[in-house]
């Protein structure tokens, strides 16, 4: 059997990344309720 997590930072940023948050109408949403909770990092990577 093969270990179900293999992280790789490129993946991990394209699909969860300030970038692709911006792009998308709820991404958009996440990253303004981030804001508004006052996060200090808007994402992970």
């Amino acid at each position: 059997m093969q270990p179900t997590f293999r992280p790789h930072r490129k993946k991990r940023a394209r699909k969860i990344g300030y970038r692709a948050r911006a792009k998308t109408h709820h991404g958009r949403k996440v990253l303004k309720s981030r804001r508004l909770k006052g996060r200090k990092r808007l994402t992970v990577v």
